[in-house]
């Protein structure tokens, strides 16, 4: 039975969440380069190394952040 007293219709299907696969693939790539820069800046002398994966982490942090605000 319609309610004759709703002004719009309910939605067909709910909406895709936004970004698909982009913001698990950022997630697992954060994760992994910061253990990495972890464990490379702990065994390894040379800080550049670790910091090539530490620079990569917070590229992904930014971009997750990015990707939120744009996208709630």
């Amino acid at each position: 039975m319609t309610d004759p007293y709703r002004i719009i219709e309910a939605p067909a299907a709910a909406p895709e969440r936004p970004g698909g696969l982009l913001r698990p693939l950022l997630w697992l790539v954060l994760f992994i380069s910061a253990a990495i820069n972890a464990v490379l800046s702990s065994v390894i002398d040379n800080p550049w190394i670790g910091s090539v994966f530490g620079l990569a982490a917070v590229l992904c942090a930014a971009a997750l952040i990015v990707h939120h605000r744009r996208n709630r």
